[in-house]
């Protein structure tokens, strides 16, 4: 196990410490953990075995403790009928609930995006309103009033922002001109951050996995704005994304800016998905307390607070 699940980088490592793998006697050893034992070394999750600083960590105690599923608290980013999902904001809310979660947030499609029935001014209004009213009989659980909000072409926001001020935070993405530059895109997303009513940068490159490449953007300066603005990112744990990417989500950790973990759920069948942005995360190194979701929520809405 230990030979089929390391990197080529992390095996060469790791037999600094010990000797060869292929020396070793496997009769030594009844499982992973002795191996790591018998040459003082802490356990190595194996999504952490990618040669890069795991080795050294497992030497003098320094390895992170790994998120797990039982830290999330809640989800961040979901859908519901009144934009491209097929369940109602209280079905969505009780399914939550059944998962132990102590809170989600709503975030339908706003109003530029016809294609995914962006929700208008008028009918986001009224959410709000519902919403409010959901709450108030509701105890030991919340439903956070958001939107995926879409970042439009010149990096201005698709609701005025005397609405985005009451709702609790905001999902921005990109849905449109993917084909704009490196600079162009990097520059659009600089923009929206710097909307005091942007919290979360959804899905950060666009990509869909196996149909279409995300657009490129200059993620090092999209960290430094994040962290700069009290802005956050997010792991969109749909299989057909995982975006960000690993090396990024470990890059804004290390930078100070909270990552997300959301499913970007469109039904109740698809909260499971947070398995997925889970992996992710603990392949980025990510502890709980680097994640905005792993938090409760009065600490959330705080955080969420610019």
């Amino acid at each position: 196990m230990v030979a089929c699940t390391g990197s080529k980088t992390h095996l060469r490592k790791l037999a600094a410490v010990t000797e060869p793998l292929r020396q070793l006697k496997t009769s030594s050893f009844a499982t992973e953990t002795g191996l790591y034992r018998k040459f003082k070394l802490s356990f190595i999750q194996p999504e952490l075995r990618e040669g890069r600083d795991e080795v050294r960590q497992a030497r003098t105690g320094e390895l992170p403790l790994l998120v797990t599923r039982e830290d999330f608290l809640g989800d961040l980013h979901a859908h519901t009928v009144a934009s491209d999902g097929s369940d109602s904001v209280e079905a969505m809310a009780t399914a939550a609930r059944k998962l132990g979660y102590q809170y989600l947030g709503i975030t339908d499609h706003s109003q530029s995006l016809k294609i995914a029935r962006g929700v208008s001014v008028e009918d986001l209004w009224e959410q709000i309103r519902s919403i409010d009213k959901l709450n108030a009989r509701l105890r030991g659980f919340r439903i956070f009033k958001s939107s995926e909000v879409d970042i439009l072409a010149d990096g201005s926001l698709d609701y005025p922002d005397h609405l985005l001020k009451e709702l609790d935070y905001t999902v921005c993405s990109i849905h449109s001109r993917f084909g704009l530059g490196r600079e162009a895109q990097t520059e659009r997303i600089l923009r929206a951050m710097d909307n005091r009513y942007f919290n979360i940068l959804g899905h950060a490159t666009g990509r869909l996995l196996l149909k279409r490449p995300g657009y490129e953007i200059d993620i090092d300066r999209v960290i430094a704005h994040a962290r700069q603005n009290g802005c956050f990112l997010e792991i969109n744990s749909s299989p057909d994304r995982l975006d960000v990417s690993a090396e990024s989500a470990r890059r804004a950790a290390s930078a100070g800016v909270m990552i997300s973990v959301s499913t970007d759920s469109h039904s109740t069948r698809e909260f499971h998905l947070i398995r997925c942005g889970l992996d992710q995360a603990r392949r980025a190194g990510l502890q709980k307390d680097s994640i905005l979701n792993c938090q409760p929520a009065e600490t959330l809405a705080r955080l969420l607070r610019r």
